[in-house]
């Protein structure tokens, strides 16, 4: 029995079924007295840790918290609860006796003392036991001077901070991971080795970002940063890099600059690609934030810039807040504060 096709209709097309129509209710909030809402994750413009811990303040003369305190601004000064504090050319006696003894608008939760990874003797005079303290050195390649130091240095008891100095490589991934090893080995308990000059690396900005993800330095940052990641008592630093120019500024209302908004979302992608692999292989757990750059750093930075650039790129990946306070403060408080 053969079946006889429906006529055309009178324009020559077929007839379409009816759309199905979703009731309003699809369309209108919960009942409120539900008790339910729709629930929108965070806008990155609006998502700030609850207090932060700048844990990279780098002042060139004496205890004055003054520049810090202008360049932090309103948003960034206002949630300031501590600040690990260097001061390379200042007299560390004089700086010491100041910081027992003055009230600062910020409470400094560690001075940083310096010492050379290449000096044989090295001394930690009893005045710094007035402070709170950690030490900091420069890491440039794996000597015996160097292991016997950086031991030293572990034996305090306090958190120490690297420079890695120089380039990435894996020859000197291999020399820092060796440092490391013969420093801690024997250790009853290691305190924090904190990294800076990692996140993000040293980057030539001319590279386009489509060649970057394919670059052979990029991809040996993702496994250079996957193998510093298995020492547990490795942490990085989040601080401006050394891109050979200032970090952008955030345009406001009054000062609304289409070029720096461009050159600011250029940067966060970029930042957010070195932020990523870190972030997989360490962790929110350490990852620390501080406002000034390396002291080598070919490029300058304000502390408000920086926060904003750093807490929007790592809002944007998607993080919860506790991710985001983890960075900005609790992670600085777990090593610095020793808790």
């Amino acid at each position: 029995m053969s079946s006889t096709a429906p006529p055309p209709s009178s324009k020559g097309t077929r007839s379409r079924p009816p759309k199905p129509r979703l009731p309003l209710s699809a369309f209108s909030p919960p009942n409120s007295a539900s008790g339910e809402a729709f629930q929108l994750p965070p806008s990155p413009t609006t998502t700030h840790p609850k207090a932060i811990i700048d844990a990279n303040v780098i002042i060139a003369g004496a205890v004055d918290l003054s520049t810090w305190k202008q360049e932090a601004g309103s948003i960034l000064g206002a949630r300031a609860d501590g600040l690990v504090l260097s001061l390379p050319n200042a007299d560390l006696k004089n700086a010491v006796d100041e910081l027992s003894s003055v009230q600062l608008p910020v409470p400094i939760i560690s001075l940083s003392v310096p010492f050379r990874l290449e000096d044989k003797d090295q001394t930690f005079p009893p005045y710094l036991s007035k402070v709170p303290t950690s030490l900091s050195t420069v890491f440039n390649e794996s000597t015996p001077e160097g292991v016997a130091s950086l031991r030293w240095a572990l034996e305090r008891g306090r958190p120490v901070d690297v420079d890695i100095q120089a380039p990435i490589s894996d020859t000197v991934l291999e020399s820092f991971e060796d440092i490391i090893s013969k420093a801690i080995a024997g250790l009853e308990k290691v305190p924090p080795i904190v990294l800076s000059n990692i996140l993000p690396p040293p980057h030539d900005l001319e590279l386009p970002i489509v060649k970057l993800m394919n670059h052979p330095t990029y991809l040996a940052f993702q496994s250079q940063v996957a193998a510093l990641s298995l020492f547990p008592e490795v942490y990085v630093k989040f601080l401006p890099p050394s891109w050979d120019a200032p970090t952008p500024p955030t345009p406001s209302l009054e000062v609304a600059a289409y070029t720096d908004s461009q050159q600011k979302k250029e940067w966060k992608r970029r930042i957010k690609m070195y932020l990523g692999p870190v972030m997989e292989a360490f962790g929110y757990q350490r990852i620390i934030f501080g406002s000034s750059p390396c002291p080598t750093s070919s490029g300058s930075s304000v502390a408000s810039d920086w926060y904003e650039l750093a807490r929007e790129s790592l809002a944007e990946l998607g993080v919860e807040q506790d991710f985001v306070d983890a960075v900005f403060y609790g992670n600085a408080k777990k090593v610095y504060g020793m808790d």
